[in-house]
């Protein structure tokens, strides 16, 4: 494992916020309990709390309270590594994070090393696209630095893997949304 994945988890774990590239595009990770993390991302994109944040995780485990009671439990586990996000029930995570709904969007990405870092922090990230609300999101780590780089507390330097590419959403009953 790197050097700077090791000291990005560090930050995530301190309550820091990350600047990291996923599948298409760049994103900013934090710990979804550390509400301060989570306030200053929706600060910086400029976003509501009530329209809520997506998590990521290394691997479906990271979710495995989520999955149990979920009908489509098999479609998900068959969609993941990979640009797919599925809204399950919520049980455990914070409002901050939810926007106050009853269930949390949660992918494991098709991205190795946003994978990783969520293997390193010990759970799931919140993980949200590098923009301003109504702009387009960052799909280079020097146009996430250019726009961010003050605001954050680390870069994780990569690289996205399919450019321009957004996962799509799938509703609790495995319709398209997004």
């Amino acid at each position: 494992m790197s050097l700077a994945l090791k000291e990005a988890a560090a930050v995530i774990v301190n309550g820091g916020v990350v600047l990291h590239a996923t599948e298409g595009v760049w994103g900013f990770a934090c710990a979804p309990t550390c509400e301060a993390a989570v306030l200053k991302i929706l600060q910086m994109k400029q976003r509501s709390i009530d329209k809520g944040l997506l998590l990521i995780g290394s691997e479906a485990a990271v979710f495995d309270t989520e999955l149990q009671a979920h009908v489509l439990r098999e479609d998900v586990l068959t969609s993941w590594p990979g640009p797919h996000t599925w809204v399950l029930p919520n049980s455990r995570f914070p409002l901050w994070v939810t926007g106050g709904r009853g269930t949390v969007a949660c992918r494991v990405p098709g991205h190795r090393q946003a994978r990783c870092l969520s293997k390193k922090v010990g759970g799931a990230l919140v993980s949200t696209s590098a923009n301003r609300s109504g702009e387009a999101p960052a799909v280079d780590e020097l146009s996430a630095r250019e726009q961010f780089e003050d605001e954050i507390d680390y870069v994780l330097s990569g690289q996205v893997s399919s450019p321009g590419q957004v996962s799509t959403i799938y509703d609790m009953n495995g319709e398209v949304i997004r």
